[in-house]
């Protein structure tokens, strides 16, 4: 076989080996190959090994299946009371038909930036300003629920819409500050107010309780006294009436004695006599004796001027 020969059919080999190689295609995971045939939609290639005719199909565009994120740049929006205002979104998506998404629309980012700055110029255009400051979630769930029903014809699902920033002109930003500070200055006074008014009433109810306490003291210290008093007259009637029964007691003991002794006249005599002279001794200016003592009581004085 002539040379020239061999060198055609290895040459036409490797061309086939190469055009068979390149119709094996590999999809990698979260991505899809839309696949066409003389220029018509064949069939999307999922995640896996796959062959392709060479020449006759090829893959015309390869799809993310990921969540994807794009931040659309700040779009100018009216309120309801004319200010005019600079609103920036993020668009949360996800490709859920790569077929739609490839012939849906020429340029799906780009339409749903459009989509995106209508409807939100549309919703802004309802509310007041400080309506708009303070409804972000409401405003969100709109785009998002209007978006979404836009692009499904797309192949595209919208999962999440977010209100990036916020800028009002600066003539009314600074009004919004000059408000929040003298908010923010009124809540600083009344909770200075507060705390005065606590701690006033937290000294007050100390001193009532201070109060109260040495009011409770002095009762108790008076009570105890009282008791203590009450003790020492109970102790000392106790004492007095012991020393009365114990006179009461020697006395009747005296005389039982006596009466046990059979005392002679002469010794009653005596005790009669002893009797009288402390009568006389007394300081009483009358003295009423007996007529039967008289004569005792001469005795006596005379006795005494004796001695």
């Amino acid at each position: 076989m002539e040379p020239w020969v061999i060198g055609l059919v290895v040459a036409i080999g490797i061309i086939l080996f190469i055009i068979v190689v390149s119709g094996i295609k590999v999809v990698p995971q979260a991505k899809a190959y839309v696949v066409e045939r003389l220029g018509a939609y064949r069939e999307t290639k999922q995640t896996g090994l796959h062959f392709v005719i060479p020449v006759f199909e090829r893959v015309a565009k390869i799809v993310s299946l990921k969540e994807q994120v794009v931040d659309f740049a700040p779009q100018p929006v009216i309120t309801k009371d004319n200010v005019t205002m600079q609103i920036d979104t993020v668009v949360f998506y996800q490709i859920t038909d790569a077929k739609l998404y490839a012939y849906g629309v020429e340029h799906p980012i780009m339409a749903i930036e459009n989509l995106t700055a209508t409807t939100l110029r549309n919703i802004i255009g309802e509310l007041e300003l400080d309506n708009t400051l303070t409804s972000r979630d409401t405003i969100n769930a709109k785009i998002r629920s209007i978006l979404d029903e836009a692009t499904d014809p797309w192949g595209i699902k919208i999962n999440r819409v977010e209100l990036k920033n916020i800028k009002p002109p600066a003539e009314i930003q600074d009004a919004m500050e000059k408000q929040m500070k003298a908010e923010r200055q009124r809540r600083e006074a009344i909770l200075r107010a507060e705390g005065e008014k606590a701690s006033n009433i937290l000294v007050a109810e100390g001193k009532k309780a201070s109060q109260i306490l040495s009011a409770e003291a002095e009762k108790q210290a008076a009570i105890l006294k009282a008791e203590a008093d009450k003790e020492a007259a109970i102790l000392k009637a106790e004492a007095e009436k012991e020393a009365i029964l114990r006179i009461y007691e020697a006395q009747a003991e005296s005389i039982r004695m006596i009466n046990e002794a059979n005392p002679s006249e002469a010794y009653l005599l005596m005790q009669k006599l002893d009797a009288m002279e402390k009568v006389a001794d007394g300081q009483a200016t009358k003295i009423v004796i007996p007529s039967e003592l008289q004569g005792i009581v001469g005795l006596v004085n005379t006795i005494k001027e004796a001695k």
